[in-house]
């Protein structure tokens, strides 16, 4: 019997007509509900019929549901309704028909019937959220990833050249502005105005596959889902961000949002930092950095500046001791803006301790484990009482890129620094946080990412060379207290890369006007959409 069994994913697969006798191996095989799609009666004496059938199954320990269709006249009642238990019922799931077809084909337009249904595919879109399961022709592009590069980018192709077939495959049902987050935690931005629904943010004639990526196989040009077919492509974009490691540090995901123990990398987080800050009036307050690389480097050291900064204005920053524990060697990886910051360490009294790693944490007890190097180049073990730590964890490259082909010995996408095209597979380019490029991690690299990739790959498609080079543009706006911005821009090899004619050094009110006013409509409404003002790589 097992053999006939086909496992489309690891939570569902189809059989031809099963017997009473068969339920001990379905459950051997480690499937947890049993889904009968055949009429009784259909096959005649020789048929089990369904009472039998739920009766062995509960006798094996599986659930069972009795869903009959008639074989090329699947409704979309039935197919509803076998999405409701694909969504709620154990999962593995084994649906069996007379020859297991029918089962798959309700599969396909149960998951239609799903993305139909849900709230990002009910929000005002031109753009179709498809089944992962209906993919038979190749798209000429696919992007994994539905973030800031991916969206940006599709909407840029499709301003180039309108008739690109581009599906974006991204299993979220919501997008976010995640570089209001800082300002979230200090009270100065609304949460709600960070977060979309998906469905408004895919750009026009984008096909929408609301899935998870398992995996590449590039020799055939093929992405692997979680649900369905593979979809083949002509050319691959890979920009699904990074991993947020919350489980790197033991203790810490249990003691999020509560204990004193929270961060700004989170949307449901940030509103708590400004809650635990504008509450607290003396004690320890820690706040961590972990191992580049990170998205938003400067973002760590941006949360105790705001913080300090309320502190100061509230006049209880005298009663707090403010510990910075960096993972690194040196304030910020760009020198030239390390004096201002430092003005600012010192003016908040802030205590930094280098070569610092979190590496444990007790929420109830309020406590924290520390890896330092010593004078002496020695590790030693650190533990530090709390009252307030912010905690930035470490970040990876999501595990289907990690243990695909297209990764570099670290784990990210292995790409050209300069032309964004993947180093062994040309048909692939990737941008934004997974990609190797040795930038800065912000939306404002994947800005100026967009650009290089999108010429690039049009001139690929067209036989011509590659024209377009990415200088390593990033942007980190450092806020240094409420009102007041460095804002740091730069490239490669830490070259300075002002967009403006000011000193980039220099903490500056319009600069904070920028981040808070300014650069949120500008995501929302120029970057997603395929405008690229300012956006020119300057070394092209």
């Amino acid at each position: 019997m097992s053999t006939n069994i086909t496992r489309h994913t690891d939570k569902f697969g189809t059989a031809p007509q099963l017997s009473p006798s068969d339920m001990a191996e379905v459950a051997a095989m480690g499937f947890k509900t049993v889904v009968n799609n055949r009429p009784d009666g259909e096959g005649g004496a020789d048929q089990p019929t369904s009472a039998m059938m739920e009766a062995a199954a509960h006798a094996a320990g599986l659930n069972y549901e009795y869903l009959p269709v008639v074989s090329g006249q699947i409704t979309e009642q039935q197919a509803r309704k076998f999405a409701e238990l694909l969504a709620t019922r154990p999962a593995p799931l084994l649906a069996f028909c007379r020859s297991g077809a029918r089962s798959q084909n309700l599969n396909q337009l149960a998951r239609g019937a799903s993305s139909a249904t849900s709230p990002a595919a009910s929000a005002t879109s031109t753009a179709s959220a498809a089944s992962a399961c209906n993919w038979s022709d190749a798209q000429d592009i696919v992007i994994v990833g539905g973030g800031s590069a991916g969206i940006g980018l599709a909407a840029s192709l499709k301003k180039r050249q309108s008739n690109l077939q581009i599906a974006i495959i991204e299993p979220s049902d919501k997008h976010y502005y995640q570089p209001s987050w800082t300002l979230v935690g200090a009270g100065e931005f609304d949460v709600n105005d960070s977060v979309r629904d998906m469905a408004s943010v895919m750009p026009e004639g984008v096909t929408w596959i609301k899935a998870s990526v398992t995996g590449f196989d590039p020799d055939n040009r093929r992405v692997m889902l979680d649900q369905g077919n593979p979809v083949t492509y002509q050319h691959l974009i890979v920009a699904p961000g990074l991993k947020l490691h919350w489980e790197g540090i033991p203790g810490l995901e249990e003691t999020l949002g509560k204990n004193g123990v929270t961060s700004n990398y989170r949307f449901d987080l940030a509103p708590y930092t400004w809650d635990l800050v504008r509450k607290m009036k003396s004690g320890k307050a820690i706040f961590t950095q972990p191992p580049m690389p990170i998205k938003c480097a400067g973002a760590p050291q941006k949360a105790m500046y705001l913080s300090c900064s309320e502190w100061e204005n509230q006049g209880v920053l005298k009663n707090i001791q403010v510990d910075f524990h960096n993972a690194g060697a040196v304030l910020f990886g760009v020198s030239d803006f390390v004096p201002p910051l430092m003005k600012y360490v010192e003016r908040y009294r802030a205590n930094l301790h280098f070569n610092s790693k979190l590496i444990s944490i007790d929420g109830p007890a309020k406590r924290a484990w520390f890896e330092e190097k010593d004078a002496n180049g020695s590790i030693v073990k650190v533990e530090k009482s709390f009252d307030f730590i912010h905690v930035v964890p470490p970040q990876t490259a999501p595990d289907f890129v990690k243990e695909s082909s297209l990764a570099n010995a670290e784990g990210w996408v292995d790409v050209n620094q300069v032309t964004l095209q993947h180093n062994r597979y040309p048909t692939i380019f990737s941008l934004g946080d997974a990609c190797s490029s040795p930038n800065a991690k912000t939306a404002a690299a994947a800005r100026k990412q967009i650009v290089v990739v999108a010429e690039n790959l049009l001139a690929l498609r067209s036989g011509r060379p590659l024209p377009t080079k990415y200088d390593g543009y990033g942007s980190c706006p450092l806020t240094v207290e409420k009102g007041r911005i460095v804002l740091a821009e730069f490239g490669f090899g830490g070259k300075l890369l002002p967009t403006f004619p000011l000193d980039p050094t220099v903490a500056r009110q319009s600069a904070w006007i920028l981040k808070k006013n300014i650069l949120p409509g500008v995501y929302w409404n120029l970057m997603l959409k395929g405008h690229e003002w300012f956006a020119r790589p300057v070394s092209d």
